[in-house]
């Protein structure tokens, strides 16, 4: 009779874990660590990103201090934008160098879009890394006019989501808001347009009259702007049109009356729209510091969690 006997139980990964020198469980702790952290890295920036509503401009649809989670897939992912984490510790963004991969589709009217805030109107370059939320009305080529608070999209009034509203009051059609843009347009918040949305490939005649509507807007896309008497010139050359080498979109707040949006700070490029909202995982008031605990934890809003984002 043969007697046969069970070897010698296998170490669990935990026991082989327990069994290592010091040196080599600090080496395999941190290892751990490190490698969740760049899953969460490539995850947060090529398919869903978290992102915190800064502002008001977007109420009723979302509210400000709203936690949102951002499908960044839709339009193609992308490297970090800024350096990660930093943001959530320090309050501020720090943009790096980054590149995106194909998306599904590109944004279209009506869509929530997260993108890269361009900066104030006569800036050439937003004075700090910052993502902004608004509404796309309108895409590339598309002719925008607004007339007594009414959003007409090539002619034809554009349907409103659930959550636009307007505050009493209304600015008259010959009311001139020196902040709007273009630079120099005789128009409002309530009254403005007709304005085409530029396009890759459109030719911008430029002439001294329009150069202001115009000027920042070149320089955005990365070329010099000069006048040599009355001659323009754009990279040193002399020009009377100018060709545009990105598709743009025009972003509104739904909060229309206290919005500073595409009305104030002109065209969004598409490369800088990072994603569009799907869903509210946490809100609360913006203004409570997160170590008051206990009366932040008191302005969550319960009824606006999980809210869908349309």
């Amino acid at each position: 009779m043969i007697s046969l006997k069970k070897g010698p139980k296998p170490a669990t990964k935990k026991e082989e874990v327990k069994n290592l020198p010091f040196g080599k469980r600090v080496y395999e702790f941190f290892k751990s660590i490190g490698v969740a952290l760049v899953a969460v890295i490539i995850l947060n920036s090529f398919v869903i990103q978290s992102f915190q509503v800064p502002t008001g401009s977007m109420e009723n649809t979302v509210m400000a201090g709203e936690l949102l989670f951002v499908n960044k897939f839709i339009y193609g992912g992308s490297s970090p934008q800024a350096v990660p984490l930093l943001g959530l510790i320090t309050g501020k963004e720090v943009e790096i160098p980054w590149f995106r991969v194909p998306g599904f589709r590109d944004p279209e009217r009506s869509d929530v879009i997260v993108f890269i805030w361009p900066g104030y109107r006569d800036d050439v370059k937003a004075r700090e890394f910052q993502y902004y939320l608004k509404r796309c009305v309108a895409l590339s080529h598309d002719t925008i006019r607004i007339v007594n608070k009414v959003l007409f999209i090539n002619g034809k009034p554009f349907e409103n989501p659930v959550g636009v509203h307007y505050q009493p009051g209304l600015y008259a059609p010959d009311m001139v808001d020196p902040s709007i843009f273009p630079a120099g347009m005789p128009w409002n918040r309530d009254n403005y347009g007709p304005l085409v949305v530029p396009g890759k490939g459109d030719v911008l005649p430029l002439t001294m009259q329009n150069l202001d509507q115009w000027f920042t807007f070149i320089r955005r896309e990365g070329h010099r702007v000069d006048l040599q008497g009355n001659t323009i010139l754009i990279d040193g050359k002399p020009a009377t049109s100018y060709t545009v080498e990105r598709d743009y979109v025009f972003g509104m707040g739904d909060n229309r009356d206290d919005s500073l949006d595409s009305r104030f700070w002109g065209f969004i490029p598409k490369e800088s729209v990072i994603g569009t909202p799907m869903i509210v995982y946490m809100s609360w008031e913006p203004g409570t510091p997160i170590w008051n605990l206990f009366r932040k934890l008191g302005s969550i809003r319960f009824g606006r969690i999980g809210s869908i984002i349309r």
